[in-house]
C-alpha cells in the first residue's frame, strides 16, 4: 500500500475551517460552560469512590509519605505508572488549595476537557450546528454509561487517570480526522495527535495504547485497499495475542485467584446484556455508516471513515478476547491487558455521532414537513429523547448511590448522610495513624455502602480487601500472595465468633476491624452508628 492510495478529501477546500476567533466560537464556549454543570447535575460527583478512591490514596501518600504503613504495596503500586498523583499532589502544593477542592476542581476541568474534545470530533463530522450540540449533549447523557461488561463507565463521577487520558484520546482522535496524505496535509495532524497520545499515555497507558490502536485502524481506514489493511491488523493482533499467551510466565495459585476475581477479563462471564454491549455499538455505527455512505461531502466522508474504523477495531478487539482471554487457560496474560477495553473510545464516537446525526435528519424531515403539527413535533421529539434519557441516567445514578449526597462538594465531606463514611471519618479522627484495619472482605459491595473507599477517607492503612484491592493484584503478581492472605482473613468478618477472627486477623497484626452494628463481639466498640461500629481488637476478648 503506497502513499497515493490513501483517499483524502475531494475538496479540501469545501472542508471543515479550524476554529477562528469569531461571535460563533464565542456562543460554543458558553455552550460548553453550561453543559459542565449540567453534566454534574446528571451524573453526581463521588471523589472517592470505586477507582476515585484508589487514585485519592496515592495522592494522599504522595503529600504525605508516612500514610498507610501497613500494607502500603497497595497504594504505591499504581504510582508507578501514572503521573496523576504526582501531578495532582503539585497543584495542591503551588495552590495551597485542600485535596477535595482540587479533585472538583479536576472533575469540572475534566468534564470540560471531554466536552471540547468531543466537539472537535463532531464539527469534523457533521455540518449543522445544532445536530453537533445535540451530539455533545447525548454524550453529557451517556456519561456514566457502563461499557458492557468491561467494568468502565464511559467516564466517571470521580477523578482518576482515565478523566484525563479519554479526552486526551479524543482529541488526538479528532485531529487524527484532519491526516491526508494525498493532499499533504498530515504533518501537523500526526504531531497534535502524537502529543495528545503522549499526554494520555503519561497518565494511563492502556488506555493511550488502545487509543493509539483506534487511530491507527482510522489511517488504515483511509486508505483505498482499506479492507486488505485490516486483514492485516487483524492477524498482527492476532499473532501477538498468540505470542502473548505461549510465553507467558507461569502463575501461581494465588494470581489465578485474582485474575479469576476480576469476571469481567472473561466473555464467558459476562451476562446476556453485557455481551449485547459489544455488539449494539457496532450495529449503531452500521446503520450510521449506510447514511454516510449516500451522502457526498467531507463531513460525510470524514464521519464514514470513523465508523468503519470503530466497527473495524471492535470485531479485532472482540476476536482477540475471544480467542485468548479465556477463564480456563493456564495463562492469562492477554485477559489481562483488557483489549476490550477499546470500547469506551467506540462508545465515545458511538454517542456523538448518535445524537449528532439522529438530529441532523430531524433538522432535515422539517425543512421537508409540510403540516405545522409535523413540523412541531419533529422540533421536539430530540430534545424531549436527550431530557429522556438525562432523566433516565439521574434516576439510575441516585439509585446507584443511595446512601451519599448526590453531589459530594468539598464543604460537605463532613457531613455525609453515609453511615459508613461516618465511621470512616471517626478512624481518621480517632485512632493512631499506625492502626491496620479489617473490614468484610466486599465491604465495597455492601448495600449502602456505594463503594465508598475506606483508606483515603480513614487515611488509614487496611488489611486487602477481595473487590478492590483484587484488580491491583490481578494486574500486578508479586502482589497476588499477599491479597489473597488478606482478603481470605476477612471474609464473613461480621458473622464470625472473636476466636474466629483472632485465628485470622491477629497474626495480620490487625487491631481495629469494621463490623456491621448487629455484629456479636465481646470486644470494645467505641463507635457506633446503627449502621456500623468500630472495635477495638485484643489479644483476648474484655470479658
Amino acid at each position: 500500500m503506497q502513499l497515493a492510495e490513501v483517499a483524502g478529501p475531494a475538496h479540501p477546500s469545501t472542508a471543515p475551517k479550524p476554529w477562528q476567533f469569531s461571535l460563533g466560537r464565542l456562543i460554543w464556549i458558553l455552550l460548553l460552560a453550561l453543559l459542565v454543570p449540567a453534566t454534574l447535575l446528571i451524573n453526581g460527583y463521588h471523589p472517592l469512590s470505586e477507582d476515585g478512591g484508589l487514585y485519592v490514596a496515592g495522592v494522599q501518600l504522595t503529600l504525605n509519605p508516612t500514610l498507610f504503613p501497613h500494607y502500603r504495596v497497595f497504594v504505591s503500586e499504581p504510582l508507578h505508572y501514572s503521573v496523576f498523583a504526582p501531578v495532582l499532589a503539585l497543584v495542591v502544593r503551588q495552590t495551597h488549595l485542600s485535596l477535595a477542592w482540587v479533585l472538583m476542581l479536576g472533575d469540572l476541568f475534566s468534564i470540560w476537557l471531554t466536552l471540547y474534545a468531543g466537539l472537535e470530533i463532531v464539527r469534523r463530522t457533521v455540518a449543522n450546528p445544532v445536530a453537533q450540540f445535540a451530539g455533545l449533549c447525548l454524550l453529557c447523557a451517556f456519561w456514566c454509561l457502563p461499557i458492557a461488561g468491561t467494568s468502565l463507565l464511559l467516564m466517571d463521577p470521580y477523578v482518576t487517570a482515565r478523566s484525563f487520558s479519554t479526552p486526551l484520546s479524543l482529541l488526538a482522535l479528532a485531529f487524527a480526522l484532519d491526516v491526508d496524505l494525498q493532499g499533504g496535509t498530515w504533518v501537523r495532524p500526526l504531531l497534535r495527535s502524537g502529543l495528545c497520545l503522549a499526554l494520555a499515555a503519561a497518565l494511563h497507558p492502556l488506555m493511550a495504547a488502545y487509543a493509539f490502536g483506534f487511530l491507527v485502524v482510522l489511517l488504515v481506514t483511509r486508505l483505498r485497499r482499506s479492507s486488505l489493511g485490516y486483514t492485516l491488523l487483524a492477524v498482527l493482533a492476532l499473532l501477538l495475542a498468540a505470542a502473548m499467551h505461549l510465553f507467558a510466565p507461569v502463575e501461581t495459585s494465588a494470581l489465578v485467584d485474582a485474575e479469576r476475581s476480576r469476571y469481567y477479563w472473561f466473555l464467558s462471564q459476562w451476562q446476556w446484556y453485557e455481551r449485547l454491549g459489544l455488539v449494539g455499538p457496532l450495529v449503531v455505527l452500521g446503520l450510521l455508516l449506510l447514511r454516510y455512505r449516500r451522502q457526498r461531502n467531507p463531513w460525510s466522508r470524514t464521519a464514514e471513515a470513523l465508523c468503519r474504523a470503530g466497527i473495524a477495531l471492535g470485531c479485532i478487539a472482540s476476536l482477540t478476547a475471544l480467542l485468548f482471554a479465556q477463564e480456563g487457560s493456564q495463562t492469562h496474560l492477554v485477559a489481562r491487558m483488557q483489549p476490550l477495553r477499546v470500547y469506551l473510545m467506540i462508545y465515545a464516537v458511538m454517542s456523538l455521532l448518535l445524537g449528532a446525526t439522529l438530529t441532523e435528519m430531524a433538522i432535515e424531515a422539517h425543512r421537508r414537513a409540510r403540516s405545522g403539527l409535523t413540523r412541531a413535533v419533529l422540533t421536539a421529539a430530540p430534545v424531549a429523547a436527550l431530557l429522556g434519557l438525562a432523566a433516565v441516567m439521574f434516576y439510575v445514578q441516585r439509585q446507584t448511590y443511595p446512601a451519599s449526597d448526590p453531589i459530594e462538594f468539598p464543604w460537605l465531606a463532613t457531613q455525609s448522610p453515609n453511615p459508613w463514611v461516618r465511621a470512616f471519618l471517626w478512624c481518621r479522627s480517632n485512632t493512631p495513624p499506625d492502626a491496620l484495619f479489617a473490614l468484610d472482605t466486599k465491604y465495597v459491595n455492601e448495600d449502602g455502602e456505594d463503594a465508598q473507599t475506606f483508606r483515603p477517607l480513614a487515611l488509614r492503612s487496611a488489611v486487602p480487601d477481595y473487590s478492590k484491592d483484587g484488580g491491583e493484584a490481578a494486574i500486578t503478581p508479586r502482589l497476588a500472595e499477599q491479597w489473597l492472605q488478606g482478603a481470605d482473613a476477612q471474609v464473613n468478618l461480621s458473622t464470625e465468633t472473636d476466636a474466629e477472627r483472632n485465628a485470622r486477623l491477629l497474626p495480620l497484626g490487625v487491631d481495629w476491624m469494621v463490623l456491621h452494628a448487629s455484629a456479636p463481639t465481646a470486644y470494645t466498640c467505641p463507635y457506633n452508628n446503627g449502621v456500623i461500629k468500630v472495635c477495638r481488637l485484643a489479644p483476648e476478648p474484655q470479658r
